[in-house]
Formats: C-alpha cells, structure tokens, sequence
C-alpha cells in the first residue's frame, strides 16, 4: 500500500516521489541566493567608486569570480525551479505546458550560460578599459 488513493492508482496519479525534492532543491537554493547575495551587497558597497575600471579590478580577483558564477547558477536553478512547478500547476493544456517547460529550460540555460560567459571573459581579462 501506500501508493496514493486507490483511484489515483487506477488513474496512474500515484506519488511520483519528486516533489519533495523540488521543495528542498527550493530551499536550498533559496539559502544560497541569500548567503551570496548579502555578500555581493556587502561587496559592491565597499568598493571606493563604481567605475569601469574598479568594477572590472574587483571582478578579475579569482574569489570574486567564483562566487558570481556560484550566484549566477543558484538563481537561474531558484528560478528555474520556481517556474517549472508554477507552469506544472497552473497551465493545464498538455501542449503548452510542454512548450513553456522547454521556453523556460531554453531561457534559463541560455540566460546563466550567457551570464557565465561575461563574468569568465572579464575574470580572465578579456575586456580592456
């Protein structure tokens, strides 16, 4: 037993066991946004002015590269799954839902992937001032 009700068996709606990992994927993310988000605040703020070149110094230290591309990842994953599970509840047409499954999986791939990009181009110091 424990399987779901006995129509949800006969319907096939039993327990798909994966939303408990959503949930703490969610959760997870959720710390790690917060944790790297303090500190990119905190960052920022110090920095003496805001210009081009103290942006792209601070940005070229290896700890700080890492830690945005960290932060790059945990969001677009937070938001990912964030809108996966809103698309999954509310969007009830079978087409569609697959089709804003995969808009969504294609934005927030190419979406982190372009951000990734643009943090390693400047850490490695691919843009000049």
């Amino acid at each position: 037993m424990g399987t779901g009700t006995g129509i949800g068996r006969v319907r096939g709606y039993g327990s798909a066991k994966h939303g408990s990992l959503h949930w703490w994927h969610q959760r997870l993310t959720a710390a790690g946004n917060l944790i790297l988000v303090l500190w990119f605040v905190v960052s920022i703020f110090r920095l003496p002015v805001l210009d081009y070149v103290t942006v792209t110094t601070w940005l070229s230290s290896p700890f700080v590269a890492v830690a945005l591309v960290l932060l790059t990842i945990s969001v677009f994953w937070h938001l990912r799954i964030g809108l996966q599970v809103f698309i999954e509840d509310y969007v009830h047409d079978d087409g569609l839902r697959v089709a804003a499954l995969l808009a969504l999986n294609f934005y927030a791939v190419g979406a982190a992937a372009l951000a990734i990009f643009s943090i390693l181009k400047i850490a490695f110091g691919g843009v000049q001032g």
